[in-house]
This record gives C-alpha cells, sequence and structure tokens, in this order.
C-alpha cells in the first residue's frame, strides 16, 4: 500500500512539473479565476441599474413633477422630456428602456377621486431588466402619489414586513461572484484532467506509462489528484482574494468545509474529465465532446436557475450529475452558513456519483491502455 501511494505521489508531481510546462493553461487557469469572476460579477447584473428613461409629461403640475423626480438614481438615468410622438421612434430605434406617459388633468383627476391610467411603455427585448424595472416605476408612482396625497390613502389592515435573507440587497453581484466559481471550478476541473491524458498520447508519453510498474487506477488517482489540488486552491485563492477583498462579497459559511467538498467534487468531475478524454483521440476532439456537456452541467446545476423551476424529469435526470449536488451544498454553505449536518446529503451523492464516474472511466481507461499496447 505504501508503494502504491509513492507511486500516486510521484506521478501526481509528474502532472505538476507537466502543467508548469504549459503556459496556455496557467493563463487559463489564471484568467477564469480572476479576471472572468471580476467580469460576470460587475457586468452580468439582474437588477435595476441606471436604465434609460423618458417621460411624456401632459400634465406639467406638482404631482407629475414628484413623479419625474421619483426617477432617481442609481436606479434609472435622469428621466429625458419628450413628446407623445416622440415616443414610438424612441421605443423603435432602442433610446429608451422606458417611458412613463401622464396625461393631462392627471392631478386634478387624482384629487377629484377619478383614478386616471398611468402608461408605462417597456421594452421588453431586455427581459429581466423590463419586468424588474416596471416593477420599480409601479412602486415609485404609489408612493409618490400617497406621500402627495397623504389623507386619501387607505389604511392597509395587514402590515407586511418583507426581510430579504443571505442577500439583503438583492444584489446580483453577491450571487454571480460565487457561482462563477463554482461554474469555473467544474470547467477546469474536466479541461486539465481531459488535456492532461490527450497530451501524454500527443507527447507519446504514455508508451513510457506502460513500461513502468503501475496500474490504470494509480495512473487516474495521479491525474485527480495533481490537478484536483491545483483547481481547488485556485477555487480558495479567488474566493478569499477576488470574491471577499475585491467585490467585497461576504462568504457566510465554513471555507474548511468547502474544500472539503470541493476536495470531493473534484474526485467525481476529475473522473468525468478522463472519461471524456478516453473517447477522444485529439484535443480538438476532446474539447467538442466537453463544451456541450460542460454546457448542460452548467445550466442546469441550478447555478443560473433554479431548480424546482426545471421539469421533474430534467431535475430526476440531473441528480446522476456531481455538478447538481455541488452547486446545492456550496450555496448552502457559503450563501448561508450551512454547517456538515445540513450539506451532508449532498456530500454523499457526491461520493456516490465520483465513484460511478470513477469506475466507468478506470475501466474505459483501461481498455485505452491495451488498445495502446
Amino acid at each position: 500500500m505504501k508503494q502504491k501511494l509513492a507511486r500516486i505521489i510521484r506521478l501526481g508531481i509528474k502532472e505538476l512539473y507537466s502543467l508548469k510546462a504549459d503556459p496556455v493553461m496557467i493563463i487559463l487557469i489564471l484568467y477564469a479565476f480572476t479576471i472572468a469572476i471580476y467580469t460576470v460579477a460587475t457586468g452580468a447584473k439582474s437588477e435595476v441599474e441606471n436604465a434609460s428613461v423618458a417621460v411624456v409629461d401632459e400634465d406639467r403640475s406638482m404631482l407629475s413633477a414628484r413623479l419625474r423626480d421619483g426617477l432617481m438614481q442609481p436606479f434609472f438615468q435622469t428621466p429625458v422630456l419628450i413628446e407623445a410622438p416622440d415616443v414610438d421612434p424612441a421605443m423603435d430605434g432602442g433610446t429608451y428602456t422606458f417611458v412613463l406617459e401622464i396625461p393631462p388633468n392627471f392631478e386634478r383627476d387624482v384629487i377629484a377621486g377619478r383614478r386616471p391610467s398611468v402608461q408605462i411603455a417597456v421594452d421588453a427585448t431586455a427581459m429581466s431588466l423590463a419586468g424588474t424595472g416596471a416593477t420599480y416605476i409601479q412602486s415609485i408612482i404609489r408612493q409618490e402619489v400617497a406621500a402627495a396625497l397623504p389623507k386619501q390613502v387607505t389604511a392597509s389592515p395587514i402590515n407586511l414586513v418583507i426581510s430579504a435573507r443571505f442577500n439583503p440587497n438583492l444584489m446580483s453581484t453577491w450571487f454571480n461572484a460565487v457561482m462563477q466559481v463554482i461554474n469555473n471550478v467544474t470547467m477546469l476541473s474536466v479541461i486539465l484532467t481531459g488535456a492532461a491524458l490527450i497530451r501524454e498520447r500527443e507527447h507519446g508519453t504514455i508508451e513510457h506509462l506502460l513500461v513502468m510498474p503501475v496500474t490504470p487506477g494509480e495512473i487516474m488517482l495521479s491525474k485527480i489528484w495533481a490537478n484536483g489540488l491545483v483547481i481547488v486552491v485556485a477555487a480558495v485563492l479567488s474566493l478569499t482574494v477576488v470574491v471577499e477583498r475585491v467585490l467585497h462579497v461576504p462568504i457566510a459559511g465554513s471555507l474548511g468545509l468547502f474544500i472539503a467538498s470541493a476536495v470531493l467534487y473534484q474526485f467525481s468531475v476529475t473522473s468525468l474529465g478522463i472519461l471524456i478524454a478516453t473517447a477522444s483521440t485529439s484535443m480538438a476532439q476532446f474539447g467538442l465532446i466537453a463544451i456541450p456537456v460542460l454546457i448542460a452541467m452548467n445550466l442546469l446545476s441550478g447555478s443560473t436557475t433554479p431548480m424546482e423551476s426545471m421539469p421533474v424529469f430534467l431535475q430526476t435526470v440531473m441528480q446522476v450529475s456531481p455538478s447538481t449536488h455541488f452547486v446545492a451544498l456550496s450555496q448552502a454553505i457559503l450563501y448561508r452558513g450551512a454547517d456538515f449536518f445540513i450539506v451532508w446529503p449532498q456530500m454523499l451523492a457526491l461520493a456516490v456519483v465520483g465513484c460511478g464516474f470513477f469506475a466507468i472511466a478506470l475501466l474505459r481507461f483501461r481498455r485505452s491502455l491495451m488498445s495502446a499496447a
């Protein structure tokens, strides 16, 4: 057993040296866990920020002025006053995302209790921004009308209190930053291990391994621990430096528990990379197979959309994907501060799925070695 362990460690060190001699992979790792995290977290926002808005004010009253002033930054840009005939050309040209149309005699009709209509034209091609922004504008209109005419506001029979936990300001940056780290862990784990095996074939070093006193299982384990170590270290540094210090996103849970989960995840996802590599004869073919697999794993793992919103059969199918369980436990640990007694079912699922992927990959790897011999 000691000899087997020593061989696995030495082979793993060889993998680290091979990775060190591959500047393209090193640059990819550095980019994926630094610049890619920052740009996705700060650029792909789902909340309303700096949205363009115009106002058609045909009333020119104090109340209509309050409505214009209520469209404030950072949610909206400074409202632009336009005329009614200019609405359609401006919306067709994509000049404004929102156009608020206030009819004539609006303030007088409100005071008289006639319930006048206010139209909000929305450019729904920006779907997420359109839905959220329209809700913001409706809320602003209600608040400003209530503030201007407090005597006409009927008290609600209930006091509704909304408490947003884990992300009190509802900032998409908090969600995007951590989920991008998780997605990049999946992507690079598959790419690094698969590329390591393909590199052995292209450089002809696979024949050297065949004449050494090592087993296919030892070769696989060496590639798993070496490449997995690089990914885990990069992910932890990205969380502590880029996410926490640069983006100021708090990490609620135990970093040690996350590292333990990430190590367990590496066992399954790197085995998947080796499995794909055994079905490939070149890096180009490996990429063609890996890309759709990675896209499906990332989009359907719950990191982009909630699992509950997917069809039931897809939820069932995705239970065989290790990324589904890793995303669930990562969100529980990093967002909600969950401990081991909460996430152990996902960790157990990771172990079971990992053993399955490892067994299948080992069978395929043995066959590929026999064919190479």
